[in-house]
């Protein structure tokens, strides 16, 4: 697989910074959070994509687009509006700029969630994941059209945090859509290990997300602070031959950026050699 670091890890770091960083700490990925520092799709111009895409190349580094910025689109709601809100159309525009950016740099995925629920209510779950369903094949095929995939991520809270819910979504569009497994969110939500999912899903994982996390409680801890038996999920993976992004996810860490991906990444060397 191909070992990667988030952006949202280096908040506190010019984008170019930061890739030079992740690279030079032996990641062969960048997951690039869009955001309002980090190549804002409202704002950065053709120039500056180039730019970054020219980084990237001169770094050896591929690239996942995440799309998970909390206050991008609206400074006083988290993640809103979401693709299930009544008014989604800035979300929408947010994501076609997204599958713009993500066929320019060459990313693997094109990463993005259900959202939560409406905060006004007023729509039954059934509603919703029509709405979502219509949402997601539409993003499928936008992504396709700009030469990459895109990739669900379930996550806590929100309309789809389960792989429950996944199925459920997938019932009503008719197929399996792209998926990216956050293996913390697997522990936060799922009765079974996470180890268990990748086989399950393997003819549509295009995306990992990696960090450690407990049961029942939403909160990316780095490898060891959580429950999680990593090496039943690499063992998982080398059995299914995942071959795709696997990028640490650890948002909270910007204070600590650099020595953070460091040790991730020692961590990921050892776990993947089968070393304590």
């Amino acid at each position: 697989m191909k070992l990667g670091y988030n952006t949202n890890g280096f908040g506190f770091h010019r984008l170019e910074d930061a890739i030079a960083i992740i690279a030079e700490t032996g990641y062969s990925v960048v997951a690039l959070t869009l955001d309002v520092h980090h190549l804002n799709p409202f704002e950065a111009s053709a120039a500056e994509v180039n730019e970054i895409a020219r980084l990237l190349h001169r770094h050896k580094l591929e690239c996942v687009i995440e799309t998970g910025a909390r206050f991008l689109l609206d400074p006083r709601r988290k993640h809103r509006p979401t693709l299930i809100d009544d008014e989604p159309d800035t979300r929408v525009h947010f994501m076609h700029r997204a599958a713009e950016i993500a066929g320019d740099l060459g990313a693997l995925a094109l990463s993005y969630w259900s959202g939560a629920r409406p905060e006004q209510g007023g729509h039954g779950d059934d509603e919703l994941f029509r709405r979502l369903a219509f949402q997601a094949d539409k993003l499928e095929q936008l992504a396709r059209r700009h030469g990459t995939l895109a990739a669900l991520e379930p996550e806590p809270g929100m309309l789809v945090e389960s792989m429950a819910d996944y199925d459920r979504l997938a019932a009503l569009m008719g197929y399996r859509p792209g998926l990216t497994l956050d293996i913390g969110h697997l522990q936060c939500v799922e009765d079974e290990p996470p180890s268990v999912y990748p086989c399950k899903y393997r003819d549509v994982l295009y995306n990992l997300q990696l960090d450690d996390m407990r049961r029942g409680a939403h909160q990316h801890l780095f490898f060891g602070e959580g429950d999680i038996d990593f090496a039943a999920v690499f063992a998982a993976l080398k059995q299914i031959g995942y071959e795709g992004p696997a990028c640490v996810e650890l948002s909270d860490a910007s204070r600590n950026a650099v020595e953070t991906a460091r040790r991730a990444k020692q961590f990921l060397d050892r776990s993947l050699n089968g070393q304590p």
